[in-house]
């Protein structure tokens, strides 16, 4: 649990009192301050006195006492709350501190997180003092609690024990049981899962589903068993079925699904007018993608997409804070609200030019103010992979009568293999490859081949997947193994190798799964590889996708996994992983 129990000690409560009798000084008072009033949905004007971290007035006074108070005018700029992501997976090779301090300079400054990479890549304890360092940062982190895998592990009993799930649910971080990307064990009978939803509503948390293409008869059974909200409408039309069963609605605006500006325009197609049920989301994309903006650019879309100003504002906000229950601490410029402010210099260009982060400067007059203390990630459980085994030619053989078939970057099907296999080398004649998923211990593989990722790949490792084992993919044997051994001496990432030579990397240093920089430099990183893979035959929109969701059992149809190739529709093992 975290040390503190409450977001504000006792103490601190009496010295924000203290500012209003005039006894201490606010730390920064905005004067003048044009800012969008919520309850009266219109801008007015006000002084705004924050303390520390907390808005402690808005209204028209000035504080008897300014002795240690920095004083801003506003004249010129529109204020507004600090944006919200109700669903970051802060894992996509970049990490939840990197991103956190990447999506403040655009003006989101809470994010709401998904916890799969804690729990998959750490214990209990050290993922818990992760998040508690987290705290301290400019940006409000909060988190998911997740109920399955998304793929088939080994150890999943253990690693999902309801006393894990019951302790990450018991978090005071933690706001939200979900995704549910296992619905179909919990529509199947799996009445454990049905408890950790019953615990969570007990708890008055909420749920997140994960029901892509589900029709009404399935909405309407989720919604009985206690999904609150989903995000994966694709049209128009799948928002109304949403609406009409009593979902928040989260649109979406992805690297793998940009589908906000369709969704708005069908959504206004239906007559559909009202925006109090929608908030927006990312859904984890890719570190390119956010080069335009994070929620700050939905708000742009939504205004250009006829939304009025107010409404498009509120669903990054208010609508959020009001949906997970925290509208007394995030979600609008208010006394009592955590100082998350943005400034603008027009209502319809949402990307601030000033962000005030828990009452610290993190972007001032369009410069970066880095006040994110760096992580020491070892402490926490998160090094470089220590890989002490070696691929041999025996692991190397491929004899599967069918392989993978990509449909997109991320839904795999089945298909016969006709080619022969039995070489060190496939030609470039065709777009299919050797496939190999091996276990970052050694203990197992599965060996297929791919069809349709390149025609001219020589040889990819990567430990960025969903379970952070290992994948590799490619024409030729050796470059694999090639690529493999500089995977296991830069402590895992994604390798290229042909003619052979190394000649490109991401170094992956945090258990293999997540960088260690910058997101504006994984941008270059991401941008490099995924054109690399274009120019190598790779025909879809997002690589590092494709490589994560290789092993994820929450889409459709084939996946290959810890336990081996895996039919997801019809939940069974084809073949078993094969022991090393």
């Amino acid at each position: 649990m975290l040390e503190q129990r409450y977001r504000w000690k006792n103490k601190h409560i009496r010295e924000h009192v203290s500012v209003i009798d005039g006894k201490l000084s606010p730390t920064i008072l905005l004067q003048n301050a044009r800012y969008l009033n919520q309850v009266l949905r219109k801008w007015i004007t006000a002084n705004i006195w924050i303390y520390e971290d907390r808005i402690v007035y808005v209204g028209e006074k000035l504080p008897e006492n300014t002795g240690n108070c920095e004083i801003i005018d506003c004249k010129g700029q529109l204020l507004v709350p600090g944006y919200i992501e109700p669903h970051a997976h802060p894992f996509h090779l970049y990490n939840p501190h990197s991103l956190a301090r990447y999506a403040s300079q655009f003006g989101t400054t809470t994010l709401i997180n998904d916890n799969m990479a804690l729990v998959l890549q750490l214990d209990k304890k050290k993922a818990f003092s992760l998040m508690r360092e987290l705290r301290n940062i400019p940006t409000t982190m909060y988190w998911w609690c997740r109920f399955d895998s998304q793929t088939e592990i080994l150890d999943e009993v253990d690693t999902f024990s309801h006393a894990n799930v019951k302790s990450w649910l018991e978090h005071d971080a933690v706001l939200q049981g979900g995704e549910l990307t296992g619905w179909p064990k919990l529509v199947d009978g799996d009445d454990l899962m049905l408890h950790w939803i019953q615990e969570s509503k007990r708890m008055r948390k909420k749920i997140e589903g994960h029901f892509p293409g589900a029709s009404e008869k399935t909405l309407a059974k989720m919604t009985l068993f206690g999904a609150d909200c989903d995000h994966e409408a694709i049209s128009g039309k799948e928002v109304y079925d949403r609406l009409m069963q009593g979902y928040m609605v989260s649109l979406r605006h992805s690297s793998i699904r940009p589908d906000l500006p369709v969704l708005l325009d069908e959504i206004h197609e239906l007559g559909i007018e009202h925006y109090d049920r929608f908030i927006f989301n990312t859904d984890g994309s890719s570190a390119s993608f956010y080069e335009q903006g994070i929620i700050d650019n939905m708000i742009r879309i939504a205004i250009e997409k006829g939304v009025p100003v107010v409404d498009a504002y509120n669903m990054a906000t208010i609508n959020v804070a009001r949906y997970y229950n925290l509208e007394y601490l995030h979600g609008n410029i208010a006394t009592g609200r955590v100082a998350n402010i943005n400034f603008l210099s027009d209502e319809k260009n949402p990307t601030p030019v000033s962000v005030l982060a828990k009452g610290k400067w993190v972007k001032r007059d369009e410069e970066n103010v880095d006040v994110y203390e760096e992580i020491n990630w070892e402490t926490h459980g998160l090094e470089p992979l220590k890989i002490d085994w070696d691929l041999t030619n025996d692991d190397m053989q491929f004899s599967m009568p069918f392989g993978i078939q990509m449909e997109s970057s991320v839904i795999t099907k089945p298909y016969s293999i006709s080619i022969d296999v039995n070489h060190d080398e496939l030609p470039n004649t065709h777009d299919e490859c050797f496939f190999m998923l091996i276990d970052k211990e050694g203990n197992w593989r599965t060996n297929t081949v791919l069809k349709g990722f390149a025609n001219d790949l020589p040889g990819l490792a990567s430990s960025f997947t969903n379970t952070g084992d290992i994948v590799l993919i490619g024409k030729n044997k050796n470059e694999m193994m090639r690529a493999f051994r500089r995977l296991k001496e830069i402590g895992g990432g994604i390798v290229f190798s042909e003619n052979e030579e190394i000649v490109l990397e991401v170094q992956l240093p945090l258990n293999g799964v997540m960088s260690d920089k910058k997101v504006e430099e994984l941008i270059i990183d991401e941008k490099k590889l995924s054109s690399y893979l274009v120019e190598r035959g790779y025909r879809f929109n997002d690589p590092v996708y494709s490589l994560l969701f290789f092993t994820s059992t929450h889409l459709p149809y084939i996946r290959v996994t810890q336990q081996g190739m895996y039919d997801v529709m019809n939940k069974m093992v084809l073949f078993p992983t094969i022991m090393r």
